[in-house]
């Protein structure tokens, strides 16, 4: 943990001589440093690989060519701040860990962090490594500072990252003290070559809730988003675009969606008496994306027969377990479970390809094949039966059908037909 410390410490003092430098929005997606005057206000374009370089070299984080895992494998998977019974990330990670380690005589294990922080979580790889586990996974953007904290500590573990994204790692890296867009940056700077990240086109599976939603009958829909991250984001404005689409094929004049942010990724009084407003006003279906704060929206929904709709994973059983049967319509899913098993079995086919931060959608048209879907235990009907979903993931692979992952536009300039009504953060 001295380490740790030191690193820490390191990088307060780095952000603390950046402040002070002058900041502008990046002026488009160009990576390149410009020094010439603002047409404006003559200011300087900040010189974004020399601040990126200084602060990744002052933590101790600059990339670097790490061998990653050899010889004989030892998996461990390391909780975010949940536990492995959350029916979401973690527990779909460590059950993919473990099922393919026991089908390849692999020794696994899991660690859970004492609480929800950085060094918690870098404790605990710092445990797995010194008990010889040379593999590690860690799923959910939570991860970004412990895997550029702890990368070139351990350059003999291949990590396996979920859902952290560009953005999530310069975060880490630069702090607050910097407005940033990760076109602007060179990202390859502080992700080391025994480092995979895999993110999600949530957008997509978004795309394929909203629609699903409305041709399934649905009118009065409601986006509760958890807290307002690219991820989170994208899955909204997906979903906003495929309920639209379905409008739109439907002749549909009078479809509306609520549109909120809970601030947070777990339910409360407050968040769950929004979605009592909601209801209560004639909302049908709310899909409830960010972690736990499905809680919310299934105790608002349980008290007028209304129906919900899971995120990440296929969240029918937890939800119609503890709110009623028949609750669930259908999740927006990322293909967590084959991101883990294909990773794993490149490294244990000496495949590894580290180093990357790779985004992960359709490669089918099937949709099981898929790293973003809808399952088949969606409560499909007549008006969409599972060969019309089928047919729509076709036409998505194919290119009939995109969808813009845009997240710097309103919620509302997703939509043609369907009145959307953006109501910002409940807290």
């Amino acid at each position: 943990m001295k380490k740790i410390l030191a690193l820490l410490l390191a990088m307060v003092m780095m952000l603390t001589m950046m402040a002070g430098c002058n900041k502008q929005p990046a002026d488009d997606n160009s990576g390149d440093v410009n020094n010439s005057e603002s047409e404006n206000q003559g200011e300087e374009t900040p010189d974004y690989d020399k601040i990126l370089t200084d602060a990744a070299t002052a933590l101790g984080c600059l990339a670097q060519q790490n061998p990653g895992a050899t010889g004989d494998y030892k998996v461990a998977m390391i909780t975010d701040y949940g536990d492995i019974t959350d029916q979401s990330f973690n527990q779909t990670t460590y059950e993919a860990c473990k099922e393919f380690c026991e089908a390849n005589n692999t020794e696994f294990t899991y660690f859970k962090p004492a609480g929800n922080s950085d060094a918690e979580r870098i404790a605990m790889v710092e445990k797995a490594a010194d008990e010889g586990y040379n593999v590690i996974v860690m799923p959910g953007f939570a991860f970004a500072a412990t895997v550029v904290n702890t990368e070139n500590l351990y350059p003999e573990v291949s990590f396996v990252v979920l859902d952290v994204a560009a953005g999530d790692l310069l975060g880490a890296v630069l702090g607050d003290a910097y407005d940033y867009n990760p076109a602007n940056w060179d990202v390859s700077k502080i992700i080391s070559s025994n480092v995979y990240c895999a993110v999600y086109q949530e957008e997509l599976c978004g795309y394929m809730a909203g629609y699903a939603a409305v041709k399934l009958g649905y009118k009065k829909l409601g986006f509760l988003g958890g807290m307002a991250v690219p991820a989170v984001v994208r899955y909204g404005y997906g979903f906003v675009q495929g309920a639209d689409a379905a409008a739109v094929e439907l002749g549909l004049t009078d479809v509306s969606i609520k549109y909120a942010y809970g601030n947070q990724f777990t339910g409360d009084a407050d968040i769950t008496a929004a979605m009592d407003t909601w209801y209560g006003a004639g909302t049908e279906i709310v899909f409830a994306c960010g972690g736990s704060i499905y809680s919310s929206a299934a105790e608002a929904a349980a008290k007028v027969n209304g129906k919900v709709i899971g995120v990440d994973v296929d969240q029918k059983g937890i939800i119609d377990g503890k709110y009623g049967e028949g609750m669930t319509v259908t999740s927006a899913m990322k293909g967590l479970a084959p991101t883990v098993k294909t990773s794993l079995q490149e490294i244990l086919d000496g495949k590894f390809q580290g180093g990357v931060i790779e985004t992960l959608g359709l490669v089918s048209e099937n949709p099981e094949d898929n790293y973003v879907q809808i399952p088949m235990t969606t409560q499909f009907t007549d008006a969409f039966t599972a060969d019309n979903y089928k047919a729509l993931v076709a036409d998505m692979f194919n290119g009939k059908i995109t969808v813009n992952n845009d997240t710097t536009i309103a919620a509302a300039d997703n939509a043609t037909v369907v009145a959307v009504e953006d109501l910002g953060n409940i807290k």
